[in-house]
Parts: C-alpha cells; structure tokens; sequence
C-alpha cells in the first residue's frame, strides 16, 4: 500500500527519516531499498521518474477516453453550437476566417466543426493580423488552449465561462481542422524533431492540451460540472444488451450485429478440441508492458449466467462464420448491412456507434454517458462488486502495473457511476426496529 503524507510529517525508515512535502507519495518498492542509498539526491531522482511515470500514465487514460468518445463527438459539438455564434460580418478577421475554413472544410455535415474552427481563427487574427491558421509549429498547442480559455475560462477573469463539454467539442472540431490541412500526419502522436524543429502528428494531442484539459476538467467538476469521463456498464446494462441483441427470434444477420470486439486474433484463441469448460486467449505485448511479456487469459464457462458467459459467445461466433471465414488474421469482422461477414476487421468506432444506438433502442436516457471504455470500468468493477474479488487479483488479471494504478482507481470509481442509491451506502441490514 503507498503511503500519502501530510506537509511537515515525515516517514521514519529504519535510521532514516525521511521529510515529505504535501502530496508525495512513497511506494513500497522505493521504501524497501531506501537503506541502500545515501539519501537525497538518489531518491529525489527515483521521485521525478515515478512521478513522470504516473504523469504519462495519466495522460494516456485521459487520450484513450477522449478518443473513445469519438462517435459522440458529433452530439457534443451540435449541443455547443450556440457557444460559437455564426459572425461572418462581425470584422475583417471573422470574414477571413469564414472564407479560410469553408475553403478547407467543405463537408455540409460538419457545420458545428465549421462554427468552431472559423471562431478559432477570428480569435487569433484579431489579436495578430499575420497568424496564419495553416501553420503547425511548436506555438501551435498555446494556440489552442488559449482560445479554449477564452471560451471556457471564468467569467470573473475576462473569459466566457462555457462548459467543460464546450472544451472537449473545441479540442475535437480543431483537431479535425489539423488533420484536414495535415492529411498525411500521424493521428495519434505530437512530437517536435529538436534538431530541426519539424513539427510531426497532431497538435491536439500534445502534452501542453492533454495537460491543460485535465485541469480544466478538474476544475470544472469543483465547480459543480460533471465530468465527461465513460460511466461503466454494470451486469444488469450487460444483460439488457444481451436480450436486445440475441432475441429468440432473431435471424443469424441480426444476430451478428451484437458480435462486436476488436483486436483479437484467430492465433489469440488456444481452444483444446472437444473441450467446452474454458479457453485461453493470448494477447501480445503492449508497448507499456514493463516485463516484455505478453498477458493471457483463462476464461471459465458460466453456466450461472449465461448470458456473459465467454465459452458461449465463442460457439455463437463459430455458428455466425460457419465454414465460410478462414481461421487466421482478425477474429471479430466487420458485417455488411444484409448481414454478409467482411474479411475487415471490426474497429472501436464501429462498436461505439453501435453500442450508442442499442441503448438509445434500450431506451437509455443517459447513452452519452456510454463509450468503448464503459466495457472496461464495468469489467472492473463487475469483478469487485459481483464477484467479490480483491484489488490485487482485479490488477493481476488487467496486467496493470504499479505505475498504472491510476488508471485502475479511474476504473473502479467515477462520478459517473451509478450512485443514485448513494444515501443508502450506510445503511446497516437488517434495519433497526423502531423504538417505541
């Protein structure tokens, strides 16, 4: 268990003690080999790098989510449309802007993307009439997030005091812009070449924006504002996906559309012949991975509910392909809309359009809520809450490392997540009679 200190106590450590400033944290491992070292400037150092390590480990899960969101994208730009009001006319900047962003986005369905990246560039033109809103460079990123601050900043300090959704609606629309004017950049990465200072990938994704919109979330959710963060879907969500998707009466077409996963692979599945009590899937290294060891599964049948048992859905999916798929390369295809299987592999956004239309089916007012990581935090948290397994085990089966553990509390709790029943946390069973 790390240890959190206070300012000005300290951690006495066999014949070291130790003085800790406000939020540090010490973990085990560091503790355990203190005694080896003669102080300060080694554990200083050992500090920054963990540190570093949690902060990119961060940055990772807030990228992952903000991506996961992608298919409701579209919503959140629509809903923060009125934060960008159409000036065409306004000035000489709002005309140039106007007239720059129709001539690189001339898709009719992006208007809310339009409305915000010709308000970007107003922005910027009226306060340097030579900023040219096709130049990426190592400045770009402040572009960015100062114009988010003017949008979303409070009210009592000059700025507009939007929504944080109005934020995240404006990283999405300019990280279109970028990738409009940019095609052939990398969608995934940010980095600056020092030698050459070439700018290469996404300026969206940079350190400074992933940075910034995290503590303006954090802020933002101070001052009352939900976060945008993915609400997990619990057992009873699984279930009623289940039924919505495997009717009794649904066709093998139908059928296919709720057999949705992506990356695994034929090579992943190790099925011994005959055998319907477990499988193993195989999963190779992650690039985070510290030991170089690719993690694997053993996944048990449940008889007790089968509508999430793993050995089923494996037996529907060899009905669905029949003899007509060959057994390597992608396990989970794409399906046409006559319920044809395609050889392309099924893909995140695919899944999260479908799963935002089957809860709206389902009647879910709260769909937005719900993305590709909602299977994730619910897998977590199914594992606590249902199956009553320690954290240690829910971290061993995830192939989390220590470094990572922020992304394991982000799993098992959000805002988010079902705590209407919160007042009843407390409550003891069986409740106490009444004394008369």
């Amino acid at each position: 268990m790390n240890i959190s200190a206070t300012q000005n106590s300290t951690v006495p450590i066999r014949k070291h003690v130790i003085p800790i400033r406000k939020s540090t944290v010490i973990a085990p491992e560091t503790a355990l080999t203190l005694d080896h070292h003669e102080p300060n400037e080694d554990l200083s150092h050992r500090g920054r790098s963990h540190t570093t390590q949690i902060a990119a480990e961060a940055l990772k899960l807030w990228l992952e989510e903000e991506d996961s969101l992608a298919e409701q994208i579209n919503t959140l730009i629509n809903g923060a449309v009125q934060d960008f009001p159409d000036e065409d006319d306004k000035d000489e900047a709002a005309k140039y802007a106007a007239e720059i962003a129709r001539a690189v986005i001339t898709d009719k369905t992006r208007e809310g993307h339009l409305r915000i990246v010709k308000a970007y560039i107003a922005f910027h033109m009226r306060k340097n009439t030579r900023w040219d809103a096709k130049q990426v460079n190592s400045a770009t990123p402040f572009d960015i997030t100062s114009f988010i601050i003017q949008k979303c900043g409070e009210k009592e300090k000059g700025c507009e005091g939007k929504k944080y959704s109005t934020a995240v609606s404006t990283r999405a629309a300019l990280t279109y812009w970028y990738r409009t004017i940019r095609p052939n950049e990398s969608v995934s990465e940010w980095r600056i070449d020092s030698s050459t200072d070439q700018c290469y990938g996404l300026p969206t994704r940079s350190r400074h924006v992933s940075e910034f919109m995290t503590g303006l979330e954090k802020t933002k959710a101070k001052a009352g504002e939900v976060s945008t963060s993915a609400r997990a879907l619990s057992l009873s969500d699984m279930h009623n996906l289940y039924d919505h998707c495997f009717r009794p009466n649904a066709t093998p077409a139908e059928m296919r559309w709720g057999i949705e996963v992506v990356r695994l692979q034929f090579e992943s599945i190790n099925m011994i012949p005959g055998t319907r009590e477990y499988f193993e899937v195989q999963l190779s290294t992650r690039k985070s991975a510290q030991t170089g060891v690719g993690h694997a599964w053993t996944l048990h049948a449940n008889d007790t509910d089968p509508k999430i048992c793993p050995v089923r859905a494996l037996i529907r999916l060899a009905v669905v392909y029949g003899e007509t798929v060959p057994l390597t390369g992608a396990l989970f295809l794409k399906v046409n809309k006559n319920g044809a299987i395609l050889q392309d592999p099924i893909t995140t956004s695919v899944i999260s359009r479908n799963l935002t239309i089957d809860l709206q089916n389902l009647g879910y007012k709260s769909w937005t809520m719900y993305g590709t990581h909602s299977f994730r935090r619910g897998g977590c948290q199914h594992r606590i809450k249902n199956k009553g397994w320690t954290v240690d085990m829910v971290a061993a089966w995830g192939g989390w490392s220590q470094v990572e553990a922020i992304t394991m509390f982000r799993y098992f709790y959000s805002p988010k997540d079902n705590h209407e029943f919160m007042a009843d946390y407390d409550r003891n069973v069986p409740k106490r009679l009444k004394l008369e």
